[in-house]
């Protein structure tokens, strides 16, 4: 073993061999390269290093995926990003999660492998330039390995699938090559990365890695894991966001055969949201599932509402309509171009429309569940789906007061995030019951925590409701001069040390279209109040705003007679990029009005004025990847079927089209199946919806068969994509409906999410 290698002042690589004669490669901390650690030095303590991939000498490669995979395809489209630049023989890579990444350094703690974080849209962005330098130096490592086997210079041979080769057809396998790899000085500058046109992986279609293990029903997801013999913890939760037990029967839960014990939980107070227990609980600790379930219906608690209990929807809805009539209400300006009640005085006409939102649950497919080892003495493991385990690790840190090598937290596959599970409420309810464990039959076995449906929908993080009232001023030729846009919701960021002038960046983006088209813009964000608590939900702050945005385009267009499609394209103008403050930008107008055409064309937008179905078109510009979506519907007695379903991106280079066509359809369906039937109601202080039946996800019906998926093609820095397909989708089904009933309605019963106009 020898060398190191300093590849920027914020990432370096470091390699050795491993045992069984395999070469390591792995990614440092920027905190190292102050006082880099020669590798020499290592040995074998590769919890220092966190490995990314290891050259095995019986052929296989494998590769650690940093972020977590709850259904986003990053284990399938991360290693193929190494794999490329390795020149890897894909059908030998073997892809393993990866823990979260740390170790104790100058009193602080050291992420070894990154931001590790899933779920945002951001895997591949972060990861792009990392990964592909590990990837890189392992191909620059072993082609040197090569060239002294076969006597030429490094520069006459290449990579190719496993394999070094030489340009006279001579070539050794990287299975032969990986122990002398090892020995070898770090080269002194970058290894040179691929060129575009050599990629065979990249841009090739991939299924996902786990998916005979998902349909076969073999794969491990964090509900399978138990580490051992667990005790069984299930919890009776209050229902009323800041309420208090009343009344429990702990001696009937206690006699319930099997049951163990039941542990009072508290939240933490002066926590961030998200980081500590969300609601006062009693834990029922049992031998098994069904008996910790019966011990909890033995309970049977009862609860208190607090003094002012959280209010309806309708409720909220209201002061929202009275904060926009209220002139001495003073919102947070989000942004403000020209003078918009100048423009309104000389517009030749002006327009006005009001939408509604209600809450939403992420209801993701596998509850929250948590596993946790803990020795109060040494050491912790936990064990959860996750998708920022960085926070797992301050709650457990927090709770145990352990030191980073003390603790493991482990992440295995999950079923569904959509942001959910960026709160980390569930692990300090695990850790809070772990921690309070006393009878001795019991203290040293391991604590598995399970979430039924109703405890999920009863105590999400809800994507919050909101209000829009918008204001347009057309003027000469139809054009829009001016557009004043409201919302009023209770931001997400409550709660999480954000500034009170800043929490609207939950719900909106300063610079999202219209804003730069419209020489007199200007958005407000009024703020509600709620307890209920919230968070991320597929594609904030896009998602929410999105829909009244593109909604209101079609009212202006079909005010003023116009094709909606051609008045989209007037409003983008001539192609220019505008300045963009948020994630991913500037945005390329050019660029989003190539999928609006593209998804015009495939749904077959000529038929628009004619056709007895209604189309609807919309778009989007998200985490800078440009979506566009073309829906199609026929008016039946009991509602809408939806024909057709077109959505095309732009995400820049593709790593895996198959898996970006996955997460496009996925996400559409998600938007749809929302748009027409989901809603958190609050009655009475607490939320209504206990499962599927009064909360009912869409199945086949009214859904379409298909969903046509495009993607263009392009040499762009890659973006994400897990989100993106979201947007855009419920605004085109809106649009598609107002056409088929050509009326204006004040309120079309088969969308909740449609507008009530005024």
């Amino acid at each position: 073993m020898s060398g190191e290698v300093r590849l920027s002042r914020r990432r370096f690589l470091r390699y050795a061999a491993g045992t069984a004669g395999a070469l390591v490669i792995g990614i440092g901390s920027a905190q190292a390269l102050e006082r880099a650690t020669p590798v020499a030095l290592l040995g074998d303590a590769w919890s220092q290093v966190g490995p990314y991939l290891r050259v095995a000498a019986d052929g296989r490669i494998f590769i650690g995926v940093r972020d977590p995979d709850n259904g986003e395809g990053t284990s399938t489209s991360l290693a193929r990003i190494i794999a490329e630049e390795m020149s890897a023989d894909w059908n030998r890579v073997v892809v393993e999660p990866l823990g979260l990444g740390i170790e104790q350094g100058n009193g602080e703690p050291r992420f070894t492998y990154g931001r590790q974080r899933s779920g945002d849209a951001t895997s591949i962005p972060a990861a792009w330039a990392d990964l592909r330098q590990a990837g890189a130096l392992a191909r620059w490592l072993l082609l040197q390995a090569a060239a002294r086997r076969l006597g030429v210079p490094a520069d006459q041979l290449r990579g190719e699938n496993g394999m070094a080769v030489a340009a006279d057809g001579r070539q050794i396998s990287y299975a032969d090559l990986a122990a002398a790899a090892a020995g070898i000085e770090a080269p002194k500058t970058l290894p040179p990365l691929k060129q575009p046109e050599r990629y065979t992986l990249i841009g090739q279609p991939a299924g996902d890695v786990d998916a005979t293990a998902v349909v076969t029903g073999s794969l491990r997801y964090a509900l399978d894991d138990s580490l051992g013999n667990p005790v069984i913890a299930v919890l009776a939760r209050c229902p009323y966001p800041g309420g208090a037990l009343d009344t429990a029967d702990r001696d009937a839960a206690k006699k319930v055969p099997g049951v163990y014990d039941v542990i009072d939980i508290t939240p933490e107070q002066g926590q961030v949201a998200g980081m500590a227990a969300q609601a006062p609980a009693l834990a029922v600790l049992a031998q098994d599932t069904w008996s910790a379930m019966k011990g909890r219906a033995a309970l049977k608690a009862t609860w208190k509402a607090p003094e002012h209990p959280e209010p309806s929807t309708s409720a909220l809805e209201q002061k929202a309509l009275e904060l926009f009539g209220d002139d001495a209400a003073t919102p947070s300006i989000v942004r403000q171009d020209g003078d918009v009640a100048l423009a309104r005085k000389k517009a030749a006409r002006a327009l006005e429309a009001t939408y509604f939102q209600p809450w939403v649950a992420h209801a993701t497919a596998e509850t929250p569940n948590c596993v946790v080892r803990l020795d109060p003495d040494t050491s912790v493991t936990v064990i959860a789906a996750t998708q920022s385990p960085r926070q797992v690790y301050t709650v457990v840190q927090r709770m145990t007061g352990f030191r980073p090598d003390q603790i493991d937290i482990q992440v295995p596959r999950g079923g569904g995030g959509f942001g959910r599970r960026l709160e980390q409420d569930y692990i300090a309810e695990a850790m809070a019951i772990a921690l309070a464990k006393k009878d001795d039959a019991i203290r040293s076995r391991p604590l598995k925590v399970l979430w039924t449906r109703d405890d999920d929908l009863a105590r999400d993080y809800y994507r919050p409701m909101a209000v829009h009232r918008l204001n347009a001023s057309l003027g000469k030729g139809n054009k829009i001069v001016g557009w004043h846009q409201r919302m009023a919701s209770p931001s997400a960021l409550v709660g999480r040390a954000v500034p009170g002038d800043r929490l609207w960046q939950s719900e909106l983006v300063a610079d999202a279209l219209p804003a730069g088209l419209v020489p007199n813009f200007r958005s407000d964000w009024y703020p509600l109040d709620s307890t209920l608590a919230r968070g991320e939900w597929r594609g904030s702050p896009h998602v929410t705003p999105t829909f009244a945005s593109e909604s209101f385009i079609d009212e202006l267009a079909h005010a003023v007679k116009a094709n909606p499609l051609e008045f989209r394209l007037a409003l983008l103008g001539d192609a220019r990029q505008l300045p963009y403050s948020g994630r991913g930008g500037p945005i390329d107008t050019a660029r989003l009005a190539n999928v609006l055409k593209l998804a015009a064309e495939k749904i077959d937008w000529s038929r628009w004025l004619r056709s007895e179905n209604g189309l609807g078109i919309a778009c989007a510009y998200v985490f800078g990847a440009y979506v566009a979506h073309a829906v199609e519907v026929a008016p039946t007695a009991d509602g809408i079927d939806i024909h057709r379903v077109v959505c095309v991106a732009d995400v820049g280079r593709v790593i895996n089209p198959l898996g970006l066509e996955a997460q496009l359809q996925g996400a559409t369906m998600d938007a749809l199946s929302t748009a027409l039937n989901l809603a958190i109601t609050i009655k009475d202080g607490k939320v209504q919806q206990t499962g599927f039946r009064d909360y009912p996800i869409a199945t086949t019906q009214p859904l379409p068969y298909e969903i046509e998926t495009a993607i263009v093609p392009s040499t762009a820095e890659p973006t994400g994509a897990s989100v993106i397909g979201v947007p855009s989708a419920a605004p085109a089904l809106a649009n598609a409906v107002f056409r088929a009933t050509a009326v204006r309605v004040r309120r079309l019963p088969l969308l909740r999410e449609f507008a009530r106009l005024r």
